[in-house]
């Protein structure tokens, strides 16, 4: 995020579908100020309505017209670091971005299916509205202090992911793999907690963090999950072969290696108001999407660990943020309190020691309660955003 001039949120909530080709309307879809966009995100292509806008708050209505789940992203102008995104889109469903657009070129692109490059890649501009970003008075001074504040948690956590990986890099190496698997879930919290930020690092994010199962064809699979296959093989596929040294060697260094570029870029990171929000929206689409399902751990079965660190993440960005959104709006604020609340009675639920239940020992009943309270959940934060810019 340190050079991103756009920020985004996302919207559960249906809303009007705006008719706009080839232009930019002035009537939004959250607000007076706002410029409203559409896109549709078909099986073959991704048409934003306008390919500018003002500078100033935007709302892009993103629907999916295809037959798989999608996503839309908002590019940086190098086309890799991702600014805003929105996630599982289902057919047939509208869901919002909510943006405050600074001047400048981006991309945007839509992705069906949920893996690959995406379809659709098109310049989007920015134009310099005039529109000036700054608050005034009391307002002002919570918004500078949460920024603030949240910028030295995501130092921090960093800081402690460095130390950490270093020590399970350390023990893969040498083969101490009961001591490995120990550090590995332990360690990971402080990945999963800043998670939406290590992601607007272009490549990092799949160098670190990608998962098998989105590997695309010829792609170099690295970082923590392909380290976990190998440490536990018990769970891999029939025919599965331990890496030699020199893989291991090779993996535990560039995660490393990894690792202390995300410490280098989050020196100088800045955040703004709905960058806390939206950082908050998108922790919980990583629980929605891949910790709830058990997908993101598919061998170790740690994901209540990231689920609890995605919503740790989630907590205090919102705790940030939440005495600016009480003046705004108070009822949403008890709503979200009460839903947080209600989600880590969940979570405490499955506490096991330090650690969690694993996934594979969940219920049925289980999973669906959980299912069931991050809905109820994301709901009402998908309001965050609109509410706090528009």
């Amino acid at each position: 995020m340190t050079t991103s001039h756009l920020t985004a949120g996302l919207g559960l909530a249906a809303v009007a579908l705006l008719a706009l080709t080839g232009c930019v309307a002035n009537t939004p879809a959250g607000g007076a100020d706002s410029t409203a966009l559409t896109v549709d995100s078909s099986a073959t292509d991704c048409a934003v309505s306008a390919g500018k806008a003002p500078s100033g708050n935007v709302v892009f209505t993103v629907s999916n017209s295809g037959d798989q789940v999608t996503e839309f992203y908002l590019l940086a102008d190098d086309g890799l670091r991702i600014v805003g995104e929105v996630e599982n889109i289902g057919p047939g469903i509208e869901r919002n971005l909510v943006v405050q657009a600074r001047p400048g070129d981006y991309f945007t692109v839509c992705k069906p299916g949920m893996i690959g490059a995406g379809i659709g890649k098109t310049a989007f501009t920015v134009t310099d509205s005039g529109k000036d970003f700054a608050l005034e008075g009391d307002l002002a001074d919570q918004v500078d202090a949460a920024n603030a504040n949240y910028k030295s948690y995501v130092k921090d956590q960093v800081e402690n992911l460095v130390v950490g990986t270093e020590d399970f890099a350390a023990a893969y190496k040498a083969g101490n793999d009961d001591e490995a698997r120990a550090l590995y879930a332990p360690t990971r919290v402080f990945w999963e907690r800043i998670e939406t930020v290590a992601e607007s690092f272009g490549d990092l994010d799949p160098s670190m963090d990608l998962r098998e199962a989105d590997l695309e064809e010829g792609q170099d699979w690295t970082g923590w999950h392909a380290i976990e296959k190998d440490l536990w093989p018990a769970d891999a596929e029939a025919g599965f072969v331990a890496y030699d040294q020199a893989k291991r060697d090779a993996l535990a260094d560039r995660l490393v290696s990894d690792t202390d570029t995300l410490y280098t870029n989050v020196q100088d990171l800045e955040f703004t108001l709905d960058q806390q929000a939206n950082g908050a929206i998108g922790l919980l689409d990583e629980v929605a999407t891949g910790k709830v399902t058990g997908e993101e751990e598919f061998w170790s079965h740690t994901d209540l660990w990231d689920f609890q660190a995605n919503i740790d993440g989630a907590k205090v960005l919102y705790a940030g943020i939440r005495d600016i959104l009480i003046e705004k709006d108070a009822d949403l604020a008890a709503q979200l309190d009460e839903e947080f609340d209600a989600l880590q009675v969940l979570l405490d639920a499955q506490k096991d020691g330090e650690g969690f239940t694993l996934y594979t020992d969940l219920t049925d009943d289980e999973i669906r309660a959980f299912s069931d309270q991050v809905n109820a959940l994301g709901e009402p934060l998908s309001k965050l955003t609109g509410v706090l810019v528009l």
